[in-house]
């Protein structure tokens, strides 16, 4: 295909959603690039797998979609995490797979939509970058406790790490406040930031 059929057939997509050809943003490549790089590393890492909360679908269970990226869900009061036997199994997990329980208590899965109250909205990509090489909260707070995989994800560039914080900066902000962990032997869940 020609690139002046391209041009016309994209004019054409403008006009049918309404955006004439004076109000489309200009795409910086260089930024498509990084952020397009950074939603192929968080889609191959899984960061969804454990973020997107699970939902009951025709087949089992299945992302919810529009809870995308949001971490555990706020409605979900979890009870106390069962006891398990001794002998070869050490972690549960909540049928939404956003909140685990072993021997270091119990955890919720971050929301790391860009909301600024209840995301990582107001983060810079240097405090990303800096939670994810401590293996603490903003660097500094809390442990990030597990399913969260901080030794493998410590060993990405910082170029990599910038492209996932680039593109998690483009998915919608979800307003979710995901509750504080729970220590071991602790039955109260109480909910933050």
């Amino acid at each position: 295909m020609n690139r002046n059929r391209i041009a016309l057939l994209y004019v054409a997509a403008l006009w049918m959603v309404g955006v004439s050809v004076a109000e489309a943003a200009p795409v910086d490549t260089k930024d498509a690039i990084v952020i397009e790089r950074g939603r192929y590393l968080t889609t191959a890492g899984g960061c969804g797998d454990c973020h997107t909360p699970l939902k009951m679908g025709e087949r089992g269970p299945e992302p919810d979609m529009s809870r995308m990226l949001s971490g555990h869900p706020e409605y979900l009061q979890m009870p106390a995490a069962p006891a398990l036997p001794e002998g070869p199994w050490m972690v549960v997990s909540s049928a939404t797979n956003t909140a685990w329980a072993g021997p270091w208590g119990t955890s919720f899965v971050a929301n790391i939509t860009p909301d600024m109250e209840t995301g990582i909205g107001k983060w810079s990509a240097d405090d990303f970058i800096y939670t994810i090489r401590s293996g603490r909260h903003l660097g500094r707070g809390r442990q990030i406790l597990p399913p969260m995989p901080v030794p493998a994800i410590q060993n990405l560039t910082d170029e990599d790490l910038t492209a996932i914080y680039a593109y998690l900066m483009t998915v919608p902000p979800i307003e979710n406040h995901v509750p504080v962990p729970i220590a071991p032997g602790a039955a109260v869940v109480a909910v933050g930031n």
